[in-house]
């Protein structure tokens, strides 16, 4: 039977806590209350809440209020509050810590649900995909792709190379439920000779732990993960197509004083690299049907990550790989793009009306562009973008970036073309 103590949540004296992340100089007397933070917040409104309020009563010291709001779990921590604030501040540390301070029984059992398998997994995997069936999975798959035809009779998916270049992560939604989705990534690695290999310790991308606001249990992921680089001796630590599964990696490095003798690298910086330096020769010349495309920039990726330079490449990648006419932004894009929805746990909560409602916003971006296609380099993203596309009806798809490259390059598989439309599903077969 739970006790009092066990169920009870932990009260943050969030006024303190507040006072420590202004930047030197600054001061909460000098707040203007000018609503920056909320305007730019999608979910504002939701349970009672919004950014600006939530600073106002930590300065009241409500601290009750604030330790027990629903809200720190509709909130996606995507920090574009704290991205137009005149004195920079992020109170996604602050709904960190109130999602700390929740029992665990309280919490989003889902959100939950996925750090516990994490940690009871020697893959990290959140959907508790075990060692052996990650690796037997990646084999079979190996063999379908090498039975595609001469060119890809040498493919390879190297598990545990020592000493090789790149450490790939692998989300583990595809060896998971579409192992097919993994092979357009391996297509392109094999045209760049890239030298890669999963490992079978620590191959899981995503990090729900984080977003459980339990700082240990985030640790032991990153901890996990930074000894498998270790392990096989690789130079560069390469994220695949997702947002948070960068940020809670390099954060975790540099939040928890980690030693990290490599790289952090993002896939889609590699695309940019390797079509400047001509070994993707990607173009155009597919899109003879006018196909409009445009892009999200994952929160986690861009503005908590690496800014303008990423969001610049996607667009890059993405020109080059649709065709300049044919691609149509967002307004407003790069760091100050609005999040989705689907980050910070929220798709994993449980929540589903409230995530629609803050999803709304995202949904009226892409309408607005008339794009036929949404181009985003993160799961969570394409999760949540999908889903609000048949929640309100908005009749475009989302596509990763690796289906369009070996579109481009003509060597997408007939099985491997999942996410596209009757427009393009039978393109180049």
């Amino acid at each position: 039977m739970e006790t009092a103590a066990q169920t009870a949540t932990r009260i943050i004296d969030f006024k303190t806590a507040a006072r420590e992340l202004l930047p030197p100089g600054a001061s909460y007397d000098a707040c203007l209350s000018c609503g920056l933070c909320s305007a730019g917040c999608p979910a504002s409104g939701l349970e009672g809440m919004d950014p600006r309020r939530f600073i106002r009563m930590a300065m009241l010291g409500m601290n009750e209020e604030l330790s027990t709001t629903a809200w720190v779990w509709t909130c996606t921590q995507c920090q574009r509050c704290k991205y137009v604030c005149p004195m920079s501040i992020d109170v996604s540390v602050l709904v960190g810590l109130a999602r700390g301070a929740w029992p665990t029984e309280k919490k989003p059992r889902g959100i939950v649900r996925s750090c516990e398998a994490q940690m009871r997994s020697p893959g990290t995997s959140a959907m508790g995909l075990q060692e052996e069936d990650f690796v037997e999975t990646v084999e079979e798959e190996v063999a379908s792709v090498r039975a595609q035809g001469e060119r890809f009779a040498r493919l390879e998916a190297p598990i545990d190379k020592q000493g090789a270049h790149f450490f790939v992560n692998q989300n583990s939604r595809e060896p998971g439920t579409e192992p097919e989705e993994m092979a357009p990534l391996w297509k392109i690695f094999d045209y760049v000779g890239a030298d890669w290999t999963y490992s079978s310790k620590g191959w899981a991308a995503e990090n729900f732990c984080m977003f459980t606001g339990d700082d240990e249990a985030w640790r032991k992921m990153v901890e996990q993960r930074v000894a498998a680089v270790k392990r096989l001796g690789c130079k560069v630590w390469l994220n695949t197509e997702c947002g948070h599964s960068f940020y809670t990696l390099w954060k975790g490095v540099e939040r928890f004083g980690l030693e990290a003798d490599f790289e952090a690298g993002s896939l889609v910086s590699y695309y940019a690299r390797w079509i400047r330096e001509g070994r993707l020769p990607v173009n155009a010349d597919w899109n003879t049907q006018g196909i409009k495309f445009t892009v999200q920039d994952p929160c986690q990726l861009v503005r908590k990550s690496l800014g303008d330079t990423m969001a610049d490449d996607l667009r890059f990648v993405a020109r080059r790989l649709v065709g300049d006419a044919n691609f149509v932004d967002m307004a407003p894009c790069r760091s100050a793009n609005y999040c989705c929805g689907g980050g910070g746990g929220f798709l994993q909560a449980g929540m589903k009306e409230l995530r629609w409602a803050y999803g709304k916003r995202k949904f009226d971006q892409i309408m607005t562009t008339q794009a036929d296609y949404v181009l985003t380099p993160c799961h969570n993203c394409h999760s949540q973008i999908e889903d609000l596309g048949q929640h309100f009806h908005g009749g475009y798809r989302v596509v990763h970036f690796w289906t369009l490259i070996c579109l481009s390059l003509g060597i997408l598989g007939e099985n491997e073309r999942k996410y596209l439309g009757p427009d393009l599903a039978r393109l180049g077969l």
